[in-house]
């Protein structure tokens, strides 16, 4: 008998080019083998060089939207994204409470344009309330920086900073290394407890501005991977090799930062 695929239920915001978001994290979990489903946070009107449009759902209907999906077909990772503001974030926390499926959060707060995609006021909400549900919080630089309230600019000052957050809120982090100063592209994975321990991958950096949705698609890849049974580490370190796969194959669309060229990735190692 064929094994059913993990079912994964991407919690994001819709992005209109089809780059990042909602979009980007059905390509990876459908890529990957997995069974993907949606409760769609916030609609946008974007494309490779900006975001011209947000428009928030209700905290309600994202809860509903979660609640429909888990309640009839079940779940088995779970990723979120894009949240915008405080009353999504305390309904996703909310209807999350009690779910037995690792979480991957990537705490989205600006996108690869420089726009900003999370009300200020609710990043504390979501530290206080979502981060504790969380397997594996995703930050990049900037993000881990706003999360902490300080200055980060290499990958010392992050591999802190990710152990910081992670003895904060219990859940494991892995700090993104792409907006740092260094030669290589330097991710680390903090992973608190008993065993508490670091891991570091690194790659080199591609030369190319086709980088949109990169966040997305690690996180959803990820989730994707925890789904299948896969350890953490090793779901880290397959899921970077699927995005890094995916940049080298983009399809060069847009005039700005183009999309990843999920469709066309065929092996992780």
């Amino acid at each position: 008998m064929t094994k059913p695929p993990p079912r994964i239920l991407s919690i994001a915001g819709s992005d209109s080019s089809g780059g990042a978001g909602i979009q980007a994290d059905i390509k990876t979990i459908a890529m990957l083998g997995g069974y993907a489903m949606t409760a769609i946070t916030t609609v946008t009107a974007q494309n490779t060089v900006g975001v011209q449009a947000i428009a928030p759902m209700s905290g309600e209907v994202v809860a509903q939207q979660i609640a429909s999906c888990i309640e009839d077909i079940g779940v088995d990772a779970i990723k979120i994204g894009m949240l915008h503001d405080a009353d999504i974030i305390t309904h996703v926390a909310d209807a999350l409470t009690g779910v037995k499926a690792p979480i991957v959060l990537d705490p989205v707060m600006i996108a690869t344009s420089g726009a900003a995609l999370i009300d200020p006021q609710a990043i504390a909400i979501m530290r206080e309330q979502l981060f504790p549900l969380a397997t594996l919080v995703t930050p990049n630089l900037p993000e881990l920086a706003h999360l902490l309230e300080r200055n980060l600019t290499d990958s010392s000052q992050m591999a802190q900073a990710a152990e910081e957050l992670a003895h904060m809120t219990g859940a494991a982090v892995l700090a993104k290394g792409g907006h740092t100063s260094d030669a290589r592209i330097i991710d680390i994975l903090y992973q608190p407890g008993e065993d508490a321990r670091a891991v570091q991958f690194d790659h080199h950096r591609i030369n190319t501005p086709h980088t949109h949705g990169t966040g997305c698609t690690l996180s959803a890849a990820i989730a994707t991977l925890l789904g299948h049974g896969q350890p953490l580490e090793h779901a880290v370190r397959l899921g970077r090799n699927f995005v890094r796969a995916a940049i080298e194959h983009a399809p060069g669309f847009g005039a700005g930062n183009g999309p990843l060229g999920h469709h066309a990735v065929r092996r992780l190692d």
